[in-house]
């Protein structure tokens, strides 16, 4: 239910207002991010989201929201999740069907996580092209697996207050140690060189194939994932004012 605009502050919709007027002349753009997990995917996106006025769509927040929601897709998707079973793509691509027809899409969307697989892209590109839409660019965060392995396996956090550090990038003052009360850091279960590699694994065996499907199609612009943020930031603004 939406709020009641005579109790929405002045301030809030004069903001709201003058974003929308200013994402009003922004061009239209759906984009795909695809990359290994750690390669800056989670840190670029809300910039680009915020920058073009497009809506986020991170596949497994939206499918744990359907099914929170007890829309009628999102109740198949908990049956199959309660049997241990994956969700369809035929779901996963009419939850998103459903999420860009919403106001906030209106300039586009950045996906996030999907598609994985060949078949999946397909399908994406059928249901887009019902709308009259299509896929305009598909940013490739590409990352040596080596470089990966020190970013992701140097991380280390303080549970209860979530800082993090890094063994190489952001130190403790003494290792293993949080800066600030003194208690031990934990790595997380996924940060070890094991989980990774097997994410790594995953990844290539099925996604590698969807960047060829989109190259064909004169789709992906391949970024310098190693780059620090501000430089990827700047290639990502490039590849999409062009």
């Amino acid at each position: 239910m939406a709020a009641n605009l005579e109790d929405v502050p002045s301030v809030d919709l004069m903001t709201e207002l003058l974003r929308r007027m200013k994402c009003s002349s922004k061009p239209d753009k759906r984009l795909i991010l695809i990359g290994p997990p750690g390669s800056g995917k989670g840190t670029q996106s809300p910039i680009i989201k915020d920058e073009y006025c497009l809506c986020h769509l991170a596949t497994g927040d939206m499918l744990r929201s359907a099914v929170a929601a007890k829309t009628p897709l999102g109740v198949k998707a908990k049956e199959a999740m309660d049997k241990g079973e994956l969700v369809s793509d035929d779901l996963v691509v009419g939850i998103i069907d459903e999420a860009v027809k919403k106001p906030s899409c209106q300039k586009g969307f950045i996906l996030d996580g999907f598609p994985r697989t060949v078949v999946q892209a397909q399908k994406l590109d059928e249901m887009l092209e019902k709308q009259g839409a299509k896929v305009d660019k598909v940013l490739n965060f590409a990352i040596d697996d080596a470089i990966l392995e020190e970013r992701i396996t140097g991380r280390w956090i303080h549970p209860s207050s979530g800082r993090t550090y890094h063994t190489k990038f952001a130190p403790p003052k003494t290792p293993g140690i949080d800066d600030v009360t003194g208690e031990p850091l934990i790595q997380r279960k996924d940060d070890t060189a094991a989980v990774l590699k097997s994410r790594l694994e995953a990844f290539h065996k099925q996604t590698e194939p969807v960047i060829d499907y989109y190259s064909k199609k004169g789709l992906v612009a391949n970024l310098h994932a190693e780059k620090p943020p501000k430089e990827v930031t700047t290639e990502v603004q490039k590849v999409l004012s062009s």
